[in-house]
């Protein structure tokens, strides 16, 4: 700040002149770039609206320089008396104010572009993450690549045009006359030669386009969430889907039934007819032709309903918006257990398709490959109208005649029906694995009884030497459940059922919960666990102390009825639970059976 030294002293000043640092104005120059370098000025807050906050977060760290004073200026200052004192101590405030406003405003200023920095991050991260880098790289160099093909076809129809211009007449020398003429007739040539190929290429450009290779594009689908609600509709979408082609089985399966004995009658004598008259492809075009406009007329509106089978209506549910756990629970279980099922017969066919064609089953794929050889020796010789006729008249007979009394009579399709017979004798892998455990174990079981019969006193019997070597994974059998040399396994159970013991007596989880193979001799129920070293932990129970015995499910929330077996006994409080049974069925008949074996021969002996 400076006072005007023209002005005498005892006259005051009129105005005070502040000069603004250069410095303070080139930074609020490049800051108004920086601010207004977004997209609308309405973007950002005005600094009358900007949060009081940061004026005092930054105050302590930009220290505030005042001008100092001349000495001139602070005698002026410093005495009272001067008249101009008051005026010049004003100006000074209203330069320390303005210079801490514009202190303030530069503060703002970079909060401003620091937020709009950040700003811009964020939406570049997510612009990132939106689009696939990968993607557009690759169309870009395809089109980058169209790019420069349009740009060599352009030069190429250029270079055309210009060649058929025609050049301006100049008079040759006279021992190049005869040059000029070659060269005008090779352009005539090379000019009519660019119009027929530009007439080709605008007819039939665009055909040879579609022939051109491209690389093929590997789309990634993306896999939908585990989800209870779209696993039950696609279910439902799959029944509904499947409808019209388990409509029609049934339907051919009533008119091989005699479901109603005029249509089949019917059916029977146009099919005969046909095939006899040699019409019997053109039938089936018919019909499918009708077929199509029937479904026409349908989708008209019209209300055609012809079926041999009535249609029983099912009560579909209205679908729960709010469902609990346990309900959605309970739904999973209930579509995945169809689903296992449909699968699972689906993968019975598949396999054994495959095993037919594979000579898994010896005996029945040389059948099919005589049949076949047959088939094609007479197709060979002759002719192909009498082998139609011949394949007609078997089908229908059979499919009408042969097949209603079969399944009428089932002791005669076990014993005739030879492609029934063939289906039911072909194996699938599960029953392949089974099948091959089995053998592997009798051949176990005849080498080590081989070895004991070549050292055992020839005074022991059969049984005797079965009970007395009959061995489990871990040992003999009768040394492992402390049993007489007389007591093994029955042939049902002669590997065991594998399944877990639980023992609700017991509080430790070790003890709760075992897992082992389950055995039944002739008067015990004998559970072997699957411990190593834990002979302890076998259970031994005679059937005679049986009290009570019943199917039990272990998991009251799955499907079903359960996979286990409960046994009461009086030495145990609750009964004791051997769950996780696959084979549950098998082994409740069997452990029945015997106990009421044995309690009938003790009650009998008892009478007597």
């Amino acid at each position: 700040m400076r006072v005007g030294p023209d002005h005498p002293s005892g006259e005051p000043p009129r105005h005070v002149q502040v000069r603004p640092r250069s410095a303070v104005l080139n930074m609020l120059r490049r800051l108004d770039r920086i601010r207004f370098r977004g997209h609308k000025r309405e973007d950002f807050l005005d600094l009358a609206e900007s949060p009081n906050a940061s004026d005092t977060e930054c105050g302590d760290e930009i220290p505030l320089k005042t001008p100092r004073p001349s000495p001139r200026d602070s005698e002026e200052l410093r005495d009272p008396a001067c008249p101009g004192t008051l005026i010049m101590a004003a100006g000074v405030q209203d330069f320390n104010r303005t210079e801490f406003d514009r202190l303030n405003e530069i503060k703002g200023h970079l909060e401003i572009a620091l937020l709009e920095k950040h700003f811009l991050q964020e939406e570049l991260r997510k612009l990132r993450e939106e689009t696939n880098s990968e993607m557009l790289r690759q169309e870009l160099d395809r089109e980058r690549q169209r790019r420069i093909e349009l740009e060599q076809k352009m030069q190429e129809v250029l270079k055309a045009r210009s060649e058929e211009q025609p050049a301006q007449p100049q008079q040759p020398p006279k021992g190049q006359s005869q040059a000029s003429n070659g060269t005008g007739t090779e352009r005539r040539s090379q000019g009519l030669a660019s119009r027929v190929q530009k007439w080709f290429y605008e007819r039939f450009g665009e055909y040879i386009e579609d022939f051109r290779f491209q690389p093929e594009e590997n789309t990634v689908e993306t896999e939908e969430p585990l989800s209870a609600r779209r696993l039950t509709e696609n279910m439902r979408r799959l029944k509904r889907g499947a409808k019209p082609v388990t409509n029609f089985v049934k339907n051919l399966s009533a008119l091989s039934d005699w479901y109603s004995i005029y249509t089949s009658a019917i059916a029977f004598t146009v099919y005969m007819n046909a095939v006899w008259h040699g019409w019997a492809i053109p039938m089936f075009l018919f019909l499918a032709i009708l077929r199509l406009s029937l479904n026409y007329l349908i989708a008209r509106g019209w209300r055609i309903q012809w079926s041999i089978v009535p249609e029983v209506s099912e009560a579909v549910e209205p679908a729960k918006e709010d469902l609990t756990v346990s309900e959605k629970f309970q739904l999973v279980l209930d579509v995945a257990q169809k689903a296992q099922n449909l699968f699972g017969k689906m993968a019975d066919i598949l396999e054994k398709i495959k095993n037919l064609f594979m000579w898994v089953q010896p005996e029945t794929t040389q059948k099919l490959y005589v049949a076949l050889w047959a088939a094609f020796l007479a197709s060979c010789f002759f002719p192909y109208r009498l082998v139609g006729l011949a394949v007609g008249l078997y089908a229908g007979i059979k499919f009408f005649l042969i097949d209603f009394i079969f399944k009428r009579c089932p002791r005669l399709r076990a014993k005739y029906d030879t492609p029934y017979i063939i289906w039911r004798s072909l194996p699938t892998d599960p029953q392949l694995k089974e099948r091959a455990g089995a053998t592997v174990s009798r051949r176990l079981q005849t080498a080590s009884s081989r070895s004991y019969v070549s050292s055992a006193p020839a005074g022991l019997s059969k049984d005797e030497d079965a009970g007395r070597f009959h061995s489990t994974k871990k040992g003999n059998f009768h040394e492992i459940f402390n049993l007489t040399e007389n007591e093994r396994p029955l042939a049902v159970c002669e590997n065991g059922w594998r399944c877990c013991l639980i023992n609700r007596d017991r509080k430790m989880p070790t003890d709760y919960i075992r897992n082992g193979v389950l055995y039944v001799t002739e008067n015990y129920l004998c559970f072997e666990s699957s411990k190593s070293g834990s002979s302890k932990r076998n259970k031994v129970i005679k059937l005679m102390d049986i009290t009570d015995i019943q199917k039990y499910k272990v998991l009251s929330v799955l499907p079903g009825s359960g996979m286990g077996i409960a046994v009461s006994t009086p030495s145990t409080q609750k009964p004791l639970v051997f769950g996780a049974m696959v084979h549950r069925d098998e082994a409740f008949e069997t452990i029945f059976s015997q106990y009421v074996k044995i309690t009938s021969a003790a009650a009998s002996g008892g009478d007597s």
